[in-house]
């Protein structure tokens, strides 16, 4: 018995007083296959973790990348050339966390297959057999946390969600009422952003008659403001009894949300050719300077037909940076767009920089719900109006992720085919 100990602690070292029944032995979850040796009777069997194929095959690839890249690192002829250097290492750093799960991974697959070998050995004494069960279910679930973590991370980063952003919101179909709900939705991303401490700023924006806005674009910055942003893009339909409405019918109106990531001048070429620039007196508050100046900026760039009215700075030159600020954004956006719709065109669900022509999301306010199309889930709408809009964010992020995945076993078999 005693030997018997001493090997389960050296083959084993995850102990706990916890006590199983001896029964777990025979209910392994179906992703574990027991192998024994025809030739023998008795003894031990081995255990194979059945992960999906595609994993296995995308993590020894990328084993064997970062093994090269190792290689190349000593190599005196790059350690001599500083910029080749660093493009090798940022390459093998951005594989380190991979290798080393995936080196995890193996370690416990092989305590586990050692573990249950010991299993399969005559143990007299029920409480080690109960340890044993103990070691089995722990080393189960460890495989499956780690599993489930490469998967995420074999994933291919989006470069683009450490930006900032410029987001739009823009009064659709609906009237006055349009303009009114776009107001809403505009403090529902204030909220929002002060949730997540970004900072939000005014760019531009056009007061509808009634209230609300006919546009406003906001300025967000923050911490990775993009990865959450993103999946906000869309037609947002209200249902309600509008302010506006004398006898109490409900109406449907829409507002369009565009999320463009920041731009850098260097991405974004603006050929002064392409450009109208008209100055103007903003009027309104903000003392005898606003009124009396041309403070006001009226770009138009022609290829696009896109014109940006800037009046929110106090002087000429601020109100043309800002708007030429924003007409990078929003070509960027236009460059942004016309690649993902290429790679992604036959997907089902709108997620990321999407097309506008479909809802994304209705808020009705009768029932007090918010209903995302793109996650087929409600929401309760008066905590969601407030800015507690997180939960959906994630399931966007779940949703893009899962189809991320699928998308990887596809090609993986396809390539394997």
């Amino acid at each position: 018995m005693n030997s018997l100990t001493t090997s389960f602690n050296a083959r084993s070292p995850i102990l706990s007083n916890r006590l199983l029944s001896w029964q777990y032995l025979s209910c392994l979850p179906s992703n574990f296959l027991c192998v024994c040796p025809a030739q023998k009777s008795h003894g031990a069997c081995r255990i194979v973790c059945m992960a999906e194929p595609y994993v296995i095959t995308k993590l020894e690839s990328a084993e064997k990348t970062w093994k090269e890249l190792s290689v190349k690192l000593a190599d005196p002829d790059v350690v001599s050339n500083p910029s080749e250097y660093q493009k090798l290492a940022q390459s093998m750093s951005e594989l380190d966390e991979v290798v080393m799960t995936y080196k995890k991974y193996r370690k416990s697959e092989k305590l586990l297959e050692d573990t249950k070998a010991l299993a399969k050995e005559e143990v007299s004494d029920e409480d080690m057999a109960q340890m044993i069960a103990y070691e089995i279910e722990t080393l189960t679930s460890q495989l499956k946390e780690l599993e489930e973590r490469l998967k995420v991370l074999l994933l291919p980063s989006d470069p683009l969600d450490s930006r900032n952003v410029m987001l739009e919101v823009r009064a659709g179909t609906g009237g006055d009422e349009a303009g009114l709900w776009a107001g809403d939705l505009v403090r529902m991303y204030q909220k929002y952003s002060e949730c997540n401490s970004w900072k939000h700023t005014p760019v531009s924006y056009s007061e509808a008659e009634k209230g609300g806005f006919k546009t406003f674009v906001m300025e967000i910055k923050g911490s990775r403001v993009y990865s959450k942003l993103k999946y906000e893009a869309g037609v947002h339909r209200v249902q309600r009894v509008p302010q506006t409405e004398a006898q109490g019918r409900v109406h449907t109106s829409t507002a369009t949300v565009a999320i463009m990531p920041e731009a850098d001048e260097v991405e974004v070429v603006i050929d002064p050719k392409d450009i109208e620039l008209t100055t103007a007196r903003s009027g309104g508050a903000g003392g005898q300077n606003v009124n009396k100046v041309e403070t006001a900026v009226d770009l138009f760039h022609k290829p696009t037909g896109i014109r940006i009215f800037c009046t929110e700075e106090r002087t000429q030159l601020q109100n043309k940076n800002r708007a030429f600020q924003l007409l990078r954004a929003k070509l960027y956006e236009i460059k942004v767009r016309e690649q993902q719709e290429q790679i992604r065109n036959q997907r089902k669900s709108q997620v990321g920089t999407g097309a506008r022509a479909e809802k994304i999301r209705t808020y009705n306010y009768k029932d007090n719900r918010v209903t995302d199309h793109r996650l087929k889930m409600n929401f309760e709408l008066t905590s969601f109006l407030d800015g507690d809009i997180e939960t959906a964010v994630q399931s966007c992020a779940a949703m893009e992720q899962k189809e991320l995945l699928e998308e990887l076993a596809e090609s993986v078999a396809a390539t394997v085919g």
